[in-house]
């Protein structure tokens, strides 16, 4: 059902816990299944040089929220808003088809964080244009990957 590596990032998770005056915050959940993500970033320049989380949720959100700070740590903020939750998954060798809405979760709790740190800098990027970090998304609705 799950890959070795959603179980590793599960019973191992990297970059578990909160930055003490991080750059920028993200939250981002689904209280209806329990799932709630939350990133923590620290910007250098224009680079990620530290990123965290937290996260009340299953094995594959846990996983998932693991996984994206590893493929964002190093790289520029333009970099990591090109994240998707399809980059997520297959980084983690696939999640069953009603667990995708953790790499969802994923991608958008970084982009709030990415969002906070750019309010609190007066900064804009292309990529939150339409960004709402208060839209209540339903994330077991959206599917962005082709089985």
């Amino acid at each position: 059902m799950y890959t070795e590596k959603v179980m590793d990032h599960f019973m191992n998770p990297r970059n578990v816990g909160e930055i003490e005056n991080a750059d920028g915050v993200g939250e981002v959940g689904n209280v209806k299944c329990g799932d709630i993500m939350r990133i923590y970033i620290k910007v250098n320049g224009d680079i990620i040089e530290d990123v965290k989380f937290k996260t009340f949720g299953c094995g594959s959100a846990i996983a998932a929220s693991s996984v994206a700070t590893e493929l964002i740590m190093g790289k520029t903020v333009e970099e990591a808003l090109k994240l998707t939750n399809k980059q997520v998954v297959d980084e983690l060798g696939g999640l069953p088809p009603v667990k995708i809405h953790c790499s969802v979760l994923a991608e958008q709790a970084l982009k709030a964080a990415i969002y906070d740190y750019a309010t609190k800098n007066d900064l804009h990027y292309e990529a939150l244009k339409d960004f709402d970090p208060n839209e209540d998304h339903d994330h077991h609705d959206v599917v962005d990957i082709e089985f």
